[in-house]
């Protein structure tokens, strides 16, 4: 992955997500996989994102993400899950079926920051300059 340019930053915030349905009830059968793919990828476009990549399970997704930096990750969360739920719900209402309280997503969320480069190389990057 290369670093962005951004209007005042250069640099990179990529992300792997993993979100979990509610109650890990198994409502993303692999007929909606490409549905849903579909629907994160154009989530990402739309708020500056870029998907690299995803991976559909029946009770969670993987996302490998980069967000912008006038995007914080909470906020790139919602908008996530928010918008992927309604649309979700509207093409199959089947899932919401399964589902009680009007959530696809659990509350909860995995994830980690992803780079090229090692804390031992920033810590050593950080030591260096300092002379």
């Amino acid at each position: 992955m290369e670093l962005q340019s951004f209007s005042h930053s250069y640099g990179q915030l990529a992300y792997h997500v993993v979100l979990v349905t509610k109650y890990r009830r198994q409502v993303l059968s692999k007929d909606k996989h490409d549905v849903v793919k579909l629907i994160f990828n154009e989530i990402a476009i739309k708020h500056a994102m870029k998907l690299h990549a995803i991976e559909v399970l029946e009770e969670h997704v993987h996302i490998f993400i980069t967000i912008p930096p006038t995007l914080c990750l909470s906020k790139a969360m919602q908008l996530l899950k928010g918008i992927s739920s309604r649309i979700l719900f509207k093409a199959f209402p089947e899932i919401k079926q399964k589902l009680w309280g009007g959530h696809l997503w659990s509350k909860g969320k995995f994830f980690r920051s992803v780079g090229s480069v090692t804390a031992e190389a920033i810590q050593h990057y950080i030591r260096e300059t300092q002379s």
